[in-house]
C-alpha cells in the first residue's frame, strides 16, 4: 500500500553535539616553516570537519594554532626535538594543543605595556580561546599548551 503523504520530518535533537568526534594529530619539524605547515594543515582540517574557511571560527582557531605553534618553534625549541600539533572536535568546541620538549620554559602572559616588539602571542590567545592553559609533559621533559575555542554556527548565505 502506498501513500502520498509526505515522510515525517525528525525534530532535530539538540542534545546532539555538533561534531561526531574528529581528532587530528601530527608532529612537525622545530622551525618556522614546521609552524607554518602546522597552521596551513590544520586549516585543511578543520574545513573538512565543518569549519569552513573564511568563517570567524576558522580564522580565530587558526590564529591560535599559529600562535601556540609559533611559540613552540620560537620557546620550546631543543635542536633535534620536533612539536607535537593535536586537534580535536567535539561537541561545539575545538581543543588545540602543542607540545614542545622545552619543560623548563613556563608559559606567561607579558604585560602589553612592554616596549618589546614580541612577547604578545599568549594574550592573542588569551583573547581569543574561552580557555587556554598549559601542562607539563608527564611522559618525558617538555610542555603542553591548550586552548579551547567554542564554534559558533555561521549564517547561511
Amino acid at each position: 500500500m502506498t501513500s502520498n503523504s509526505p515522510l515525517p520530518v525528525r525534530p532535530l535533537r539538540t542534545n546532539q553535539p555538533r561534531f561526531p568526534g574528529h581528532h587530528f594529530s601530527m608532529r612537525f619539524s622545530s622551525t618556522p616553516r614546521g609552524a607554518r605547515l602546522a597552521r596551513r594543515l590544520a586549516g585543511e582540517r578543520l574545513d573538512a570537519w565543518g569549519i569552513p574557511y573564511g568563517s570567524d571560527t576558522h580564522d580565530t582557531v587558526t590564529l591560535v594554532i599559529a600562535e601556540l605553534s609559533a611559540n613552540a618553534v620560537r620557546h620550546g625549541l631543543v635542536p633535534g626535538r620536533d612539536f607535537r600539533l593535536r586537534l580535536s572536535a567535539e561537541s561545539s568546541t575545538v581543543r588545540v594543543e602543542v607540545t614542545d620538549t622545552r619543560g623548563e620554559k613556563v608559559p606567561a602572559l607579558t604585560d602589553p605595556s612592554d616596549s618589546s616588539s614580541g612577547g604578545r602571542g599568549l594574550l592573542l590567545v588569551a583573547a581569543l580561546a574561552d580557555r587556554w592553559g598549559w601542562y607539563p609533559c608527564a611522559d618525558g621533559p617538555g610542555k603542553t599548551v591548550w586552548a579551547v575555542c567554542s564554534v559558533v554556527a555561521e549564517p547561511s548565505p
